[in-house]
């Protein structure tokens, strides 16, 4: 008996089609695997007692009003009333790690995600709004905790 068998080769396109894949649904099976949800599951893990030196020079930008600093996947800023608030550096909208600090909101600019000062998303980019942190002043020293 022989057992011998014969194999063609195909790309995996042609078995797709083969199968009844096109358009639309043959760009989701290629592309399917690298998708995001817009969800807040990337979001950098808390930090746990975060301080920043408020003298240090590199944090001078936490002297006024509206500036802000980055530090280990934290935007530590200034709000426009004088309290110091701090979110994860993580946009919800799709994982781009390019939160910013804007006078008196936190932003994205990878596609204009707004969101309040309690990480509240102020526009459909936003939405489903980021992880925003306790900031503590204790003298000069400002410590950060999920």
């Amino acid at each position: 008996m022989d057992h011998t068998t014969k194999t063609d080769n195909i790309n995996r396109h042609e078995f797709l089609r083969t199968l009844g894949f096109a358009g639309p649904a043959l760009a989701a099976v290629y592309f399917g695997g690298h998708l995001q949800s817009c969800t807040n599951e990337r979001v950098s893990p808390a930090p746990t007692n975060l301080t920043v030196d408020l003298d240090a020079p590199e944090n001078s930008a936490l002297k006024t009003n509206g500036g802000y600093v980055v530090k280990d996947g934290v935007v530590i800023a200034k709000s426009n009333a004088g309290s110091y608030i701090a979110a994860t550096l993580t946009c919800s909208h799709e994982g781009k790690n390019e939160i910013m600090y804007q006078s008196d909101h936190f932003y994205c600019p990878a596609h204009g995600a707004k969101y309040d000062n309690t990480g509240k998303g102020l526009n459909s980019e936003g939405k489903k709004g980021i992880r925003v942190y306790t900031a503590t002043l204790a003298g000069n020293i400002l410590t950060i905790t999920a």
